[in-house]
């Protein structure tokens, strides 16, 4: 006897996926947050923190309820790119050079996009298959969950700490920074703590991206040589 396929499901339930609704709050979350960043930054802090913190709970309702769906990965990723590259455009705003913070925002943006692309390239149905890597930090990165959440959490509240703390729109970051180390209090050792996270966090920007387009170049070479 034949099998029975499988009912297809309906566009619109995959809209209404448990995990993608998260995904839909999260992104009133952030648009209700940056409408008060300036004007409340305490209230922007724990609305911004709070939609960060739901992107670990889609996840967990993906995997609960058996909704893991390719548009809440992408709104996923979409969302933590927007919402971290606003916060970014505000801090540019707030502190100078603002080049800093533009520069990560690029650096952000590139590595992601470049590394979902390659991605595409290679077949590999994650961007976090990284395992023929020759990075190890690479790999660590992606393989270990503890070290990957350090990572983003540490730059989140990093930049979060650097709005709260700073006085006027017209701020020299470094001068900011190095005052708040040298207090020696839980903000500082908070700000300490974040710093390492942070740092670790652009430098596999900076491999992701590199490697990202190691493969798109070996992609473009392969597509020459098959060539007649």
């Amino acid at each position: 006897m034949a099998k029975k396929e499988r009912p297809r499901p309906e566009k619109l339930s995959v809209y209404l996926y448990i995990p993608n609704i998260v995904g839909y709050m999260r992104v009133l979350l952030n648009c209700v947050a940056f409408a008060v960043c300036f004007s409340n930054k305490p209230l922007f802090s724990v609305l911004y923190f709070f939609s960060f913190c739901c992107d670990a709970v889609d996840g967990w309702c993906a995997r609960r309820f058996n909704q893991v769906s390719t548009f809440g990965a992408v709104l996923d990723m979409v969302t933590d790119r927007v919402s971290t590259a606003c916060l970014l455009v505000i801090l540019s705003q707030v502190y100078r050079p603002s080049l800093v913070f533009l520069s990560l925002l690029a650096l952000d943006i590139a590595s992601h996009w470049l590394q979902m692309y390659s991605t595409f390239l290679a077949g590999k149905s994650s961007h976090k298959d990284v395992k023929d890597s020759t990075s190890w930090l690479f790999r660590l990165y992606y393989g270990n969950r503890i070290f990957m959440c350090y990572c983003c959490v540490s730059c989140e509240v990093l930049y979060i700490i650097l709005l709260l703390i700073a006085k006027n729109q017209t701020e020299n970051l470094l001068n900011v920074v190095v005052a708040t180390l040298t207090q020696i209090s839980p903000l500082s050792f908070l700000l300490a703590l974040t710093l390492f996270g942070w740092s670790m966090k652009q430098t596999v920007n900076v491999i992701q991206m590199k490697t990202a387009a190691d493969v798109c170049v070996l992609y473009d070479i392969e597509k020459q040589q098959k060539k007649p």
